[in-house]
């Protein structure tokens, strides 16, 4: 059963108030709770280690898939997720992980997610990561995901993080084949000693392929980023990198985007960008009521919007 923790850390990282549409498989400590097939989605446990196979039927159109994680002890928790995603489906996967530690010992929760997505699919991965709790165990969230496209296919990368998650590494490797299409947005706000190292490959394989990857970030306090962004041109091409941080009190950020051509039609561009909140935002906000706190914070939410 929910208490009310698993439900709220439930709506922070899947947007659930209740049962989901569709196919879901909910996890919690380590141990399956719940889980719904549909007649064009099949969620089936692993047999040889923790984690499940997700098969979606070619065709399918306008499902959803839910596997959420939650965490409300302290434990070391790890899983295998693969997804096949048949040819001309078009769905949405929601997953991603939130922490409640009230304890001592550390929570951590690693996933391997690899994903098949074929010819002419499309698939937007929603994973967002949440931690909340006032022990004083570590709340340390280490997801890699691993995606295949085949020719024609679509996929669109949400990743999001924005409160209570001590230390992060996520490492996300895509392979592009002929008019592969990704678009990568990700979302990072990191404060008190947080530390959060992004690591995103993309090898652009077929003719036609292209990615575009927008990081924002904002890092407060003493905590630390890294961002490791690359691009691998190995036909004709197209491929752009943005990555914008604000740094405020101690904090550190560290931006390497990466851009490799090994073909001489391949068009890749990379910007980065670290700067301070500028004064004339606060000050135009604050002409209009608002504290300084109320207008920085109104700030860094529009931003990682």
């Amino acid at each position: 059963m929910l208490n009310a923790i698993d439900k709220k850390l439930l709506q922070e990282i899947a947007d659930l108030h209740s049962i989901p549409p569709g196919a879901y498989n909910l996890r919690k400590n380590g141990q399956a709770v719940d889980r719904k097939n549909t007649a064009n989605i099949e969620i089936v446990s692993k047999t040889d280690k923790p984690g499940i196979d997700i098969f979606i039927k070619p065709g399918t159109k306008k499902e959803s898939v839910h596997i959420p994680v939650i965490l409300s002890q302290g434990m070391e928790d790890l899983v295998y997720n693969t997804f096949e995603i048949g040819e001309n489906a078009d769905v949405l996967i929601v997953a991603g992980c939130g922490i409640h530690n009230a304890g001592s010992e550390k929570a951590q929760h690693d996933g391997v997610h690899e994903f098949f997505v074929r010819k002419g699919a499309k698939v937007k991965y929603v994973e967002k990561h949440y931690g909340q709790g006032e022990g004083t165990g570590g709340r340390i969230l280490n997801p890699k995901t691993i995606i295949e496209v085949e020719e024609d296919g679509v996929v669109e990368l949400e990743m999001v993080q924005i409160r209570g998650v001590d230390r992060t590494k996520r490492d996300t490797i895509v392979r592009l084949h002929k008019n592969a299409h990704l678009i990568v947005t990700e979302r990072l706000l990191t404060d008190l000693e947080q530390s959060a190292e992004s690591i995103i490959t993309v090898e652009l394989l077929g003719e036609g392929a292209a990615a575009q990857i927008v990081s924002r970030s904002v890092a407060k306090d003493n905590s630390k980023q890294v961002f490791h962004l690359n691009l691998l041109g190995y036909a004709k091409c197209r491929g752009h990198i943005q990555c914008d941080s604000i740094i405020m009190d101690n904090a550190k950020v560290s931006s390497i985007p990466e851009i490799s051509a090994f073909h001489s039609d391949a068009e890749l561009i990379h910007e980065a960008a670290i700067g301070r909140i500028a004064s004339e935002q606060l000050l135009k906000l604050m002409t209009l009521g608002l504290t300084e706190e109320e207008a920085e914070e109104a700030i860094l939410q529009g931003f990682l919007r």
